[in-house]
């Protein structure tokens, strides 16, 4: 019989070729996030506080983190000063508070396949704030930062689409049942998981559009942070704590219902553990693994992948209605991350490429100078033969 235990698979996952093993992580990966999506709008229409799920939620992060932050990074986190704290606590603010608290509010008013096709500008709103702020040059006179900017443009049209206009509904999974006189996959009754009926759509939108600005804000001051403190699961780490501790005050100033703290069924506690576990913990593990081989970029150009999974989940799961709206800002945006995505993958090769004609140049300038300099004291006949 054949041996299927550990040492074997792992023997089996060892002789799948790296390249291979990237892109089956990095799907296993947009699975995971998708679910996160469906997961919270489901914990969201089940009455699970919008206060109290990310400090369970965090929680739980912190818990997978620090142990993998304290004996991973022990010989390269720096003494902790007041300065560090400070940096800390406004990358908590930012990267947890109001990117957790904007993106459930957001969830809420709108439907989780819009907040993952939202996200899908984070990458463009980065390059914007980094050029704003003077971290990341924009070269109108080259094709790498042409791209980027028309990316940018792009994903700022398609969030505008998706935030003012709606449209009529041009898919429904109940009018597809309905008229078919088969029962759906799911029953839940009478909840309406998948869409934000009766909600503020255009509100929801501009609170998923704070989101991505929060995201992207938290990468842009990470940047510098880790210059000086070059550890990042510590800093993943301390910016977890400072938001968990953020969360906890106002939770517990805004959050008068007693019962919102408690677990009212399995499903409930499942969203929370998924969230932290999955979405904080497997998820971060895996990513960082991959832009380690595979680089930013190849790990951002998968991003679209993970809304096609959230819209396949969320209309099969909790039965939502996909926008005409929605849709045109989706395509748009896809459209406008792919074009960062290429800009950035140009400047990096022109980069390269600059770097090693450099290169070639100084070592030419140098190697005659050192060989002229050699010859003065040879004797102007050599008694042995070179090969020049």
């Amino acid at each position: 019989m054949a041996d299927l235990g550990p040492a074997s698979s792992k023997r089996m996952w060892c002789s799948v070729p790296e390249r291979m093993q990237l892109h089956l992580a990095m799907l296993a990966l947009q699975f995971g996030y998708a679910g996160f999506h469906v997961v919270s709008r489901a914990a969201l229409n089940m009455g699970v506080s919008k206060l109290v799920f990310p400090v369970y939620r965090n929680i739980i992060a912190l818990l997978l983190l620090l142990p993998f932050a304290y004996f991973l990074e022990k010989k390269e986190r720096p003494a902790m000063t007041l300065n560090f704290v400070c940096q800390f606590f406004l990358l908590a603010l930012v990267g947890i508070t109001a990117n957790q608290g904007f993106y459930l509010i957001g969830l809420e008013n709108t439907s989780p396949t819009f907040a993952s096709a939202i996200q899908n500008s984070v990458p463009a709103i980065t390059f914007l704030m980094a050029a704003i702020f003077r971290i990341e040059q924009v070269r109108l006179n080259r094709k790498d930062g042409l791209a980027k900017v028309a990316g940018t443009v792009l994903c700022v049209a398609g969030a505008t689409v998706i935030t003012l206009y709606k449209g009529p509904t041009i898919y429904s999974p109940a009018t597809r049942v309905n008229s078919s006189n088969t029962k759906p996959m799911f029953d839940f009754g009478s909840l309406s998981l998948g869409d934000a009926k009766g909600k503020n759509w255009t509100l929801g939108c501009l609170y998923l559009i704070g989101h991505c600005l929060s995201w992207s804000g938290w990468l842009v001051l990470q940047a510098p942070v880790l210059k000086k403190y070059p550890a990042r699961l510590s800093v993943t780490s301390y910016t977890c704590f400072f938001g968990l501790l953020q969360f906890l005050v106002i939770a517990l100033v805004l959050e008068r219902d007693a019962q919102a703290w408690l677990f009212h069924s399995g499903a409930e506690a499942f969203t929370i553990l998924y969230a932290g576990v999955v979405a904080s913990g497997i998820a971060f593990a895996v990513q960082i693994w991959c832009i380690d081989r595979g680089g930013p970029v190849f790990v951002a150009v998968y991003q679209p992948v993970q809304t096609f999974v959230v819209a396949i989940m969320a209309s099969i799961a909790l039965g939502e209605e996909f926008y005409l709206g929605g849709i045109i800002g989706a395509v748009l945006i896809v459209g406008g991350l792919y074009l960062v995505l290429w800009g950035k993958s140009a400047e990096r090769k022109i980069a390269r490429d600059q770097l090693a004609i450099a290169s070639t140049t100084e070592h030419s300038i140098i190697r005659p100078a050192s060989h002229a300099k050699a010859s003065l004291n040879q004797p102007l006949l050599s008694s042995s033969t070179e090969n020049v």
